[in-house]
């Protein structure tokens, strides 16, 4: 009977220390967190800048591609006509 009285306490302090074991296990977890969320934020940015570059040499890079493309028709062109003809 006794130990029936103490049940209830002792799984009261049981559930409490659980508690509180989990808190503080949830407040040891937030630098984590927060240091995570910092090295993301610098991949972001990196990756922006990544971003900006290629934006910025796509133009050329499109004017190089027609170029070479305009190379390769003359070419071809060239190949097609007869041997007698130049």
């Amino acid at each position: 009977m006794f130990s029936a009285v103490l049940a209830g306490p002792r799984v009261t302090v049981h559930l409490i220390r659980r508690l509180f074991a989990s808190v503080l296990e949830a407040a040891e977890t937030v630098p984590r967190i927060a240091t995570a969320l910092d090295e993301v934020r610098a991949t972001l940015r990196h990756v922006e800048r990544l971003l900006a570059y290629v934006a910025e040499e796509l133009p050329e890079l499109a004017d190089q591609l027609d170029r070479i493309r305009a190379r390769v028709d003359g070419l071809e062109e060239h190949t097609r006509e007869p041997a007698g003809r130049e």
